[in-house]
């Protein structure tokens, strides 16, 4: 499933005041009629009575997205100055109308093309970033709204409509990949809460060494696979040494970022045994992207990127015999209501931790990116590779 740093959500009481300057009747008339005009192709009402429609509550709502764009968007939602009974509906059919491009602010999207162009934003020092505004979070709060597995990536809904055993099935997907067997050493990078070294390593038999960089999900995922041949380290992927039958990279790549894509590739090559099989699982875009969403990047996941098939190609290139490329994208649409739905109903115990606009946060994040898969504009792959020069490789396919 990355951002610069800012002060943590949970401490930031809803805010009614504006952000921007105020005007006229005449102007901010001017702004809701341009906005209707936007809208009007997604067949998206204002006040309107559909499920999609969206109700204004602050009358200088149109002034700021059509100053702020998508960043404008989600801190106004998170602020209530407007609703949607079903926010994913809304950014379904915003997106299938290009919403998104009509409103962009031009000059600033390509000042951030450029700069994003120039500055590595995923070098040591800013991948803590998305450690500390997100990972860190106490994983209790995770777990609210996760699987028993905790698995915070797509679900694999291919038999199922319960988001329990559509995680399990992705796992055992995994394993089957991988062709796991006892005597496999397996490397797990990026392990979050240890959930795919538990059930490898209780169901398969296998060693699984997981890293990270987050000090709570190393806490928790120690624990967690507490008694099972795990070791769970604290270790930057730039400082990888060892050597593995089987590496999987799941849900992390996301935070690694263009200029660091063929480096990365040659570190998992590097611990890979020669006839071993490399699984990566990341979210996949259909096209490369420059820069991430402007409030992804300031309130989720700072300096996030997704990585293209064209980016990806250049980074496997002479490393890797890619053996297959499996894209289950649609299925992150009901995994990401699955979560919201789960956020929704701890949220009676979560609400003394946290305030209203930390909740509206979160539902805006699951209902927003549901929608953005729902229009695939982005995607989930796994692509399942080994080293070139392989004969006759031991892989699954399904």
């Amino acid at each position: 499933m990355v951002q610069s740093a800012s002060p943590n959500a949970q401490e930031q009481p809803v805010n009614t005041a504006a952000p921007i300057s105020t005007s006229s009747d005449s102007a901010q008339t001017r702004f809701r009629d341009s906005l209707e005009s936007l809208l009007k192709p997604a067949d998206i009402q204002i006040d309107g009575a559909r499920p999609w429609d969206i109700q204004v509550r602050n009358p200088l709502f149109f002034q700021r997205v059509m100053a702020e764009g998508s960043l404008g968007l989600g801190e106004s939602y998170m602020d209530g100055w407007w609703d949607c009974a079903a926010l994913d509906q809304f950014v379904y059919r915003a997106l299938q109308a290009d919403l998104h491009l009509r409103i962009e602010r031009r000059i600033a999207a390509l000042a951030e093309s450029i700069l994003a162009r120039i500055v590595n934003f995923q070098s040591p020092t800013r991948s803590r970033q998305v450690i500390q505004k997100h990972y860190d979070l106490d994983a209790a709060f995770f777990m609210s709204f996760l699987d028993p597995y905790n698995q915070y990536t797509c679900g694999y809904f291919k038999d199922s409509a319960d988001l329990n055993k559509a995680q399990e099935l992705k796992l055992d997907l995994i394993c089957r990949k991988l062709n796991l067997s006892a005597s496999d050493r397996v490397l797990d990078i990026g392990c979050g809460w240890g959930g795919f070294s538990k059930f490898a390593a209780s169901k398969y038999g296998c060693h699984v060494t997981g890293i990270s960089i987050s000090d709570e999900q190393i806490r928790y995922a120690r624990e967690f696979c507490s008694g099972l041949p795990v070791e769970i380290l604290k270790c930057d992927y730039r400082k990888l040494k060892g050597s593995f039958d089987k590496v999987l990279v799941c849900g992390m790549l996301e935070h690694v970022g263009a200029k660091n894509y063929r480096r990365f590739m040659k570190i998992v090559h590097s611990v890979l045994k020669p006839d071993g099989i490399f699984l990566l699982h990341t979210i996949g875009g259909n096209k490369p992207q420059r820069r991430p969403d402007a409030w992804l990047h300031k309130y989720i996941f700072p300096n996030y990127l997704i990585p293209s098939i064209p980016e990806l190609g250049s980074a496997f290139r002479g490393l890797f015999c890619v053996e297959d490329w499996h894209n289950f994208g649609p299925y992150y649409d009901p995994t990401l209501m699955a979560w919201n739905e789960n956020f929704e109903r701890a949220w009676p115990q979560l609400a003394p931790k946290f305030d209203e606009r930390f909740r509206r946060m979160w539902n805006y994040y699951f209902l927003c990116c549901a929608g953005y898969f729902r229009a695939r504009r982005s995607q989930l792959w796994h692509v399942v590779m080994t080293k070139v020069g392989r004969s006759q490789p031991q892989v699954r396919y399904s």
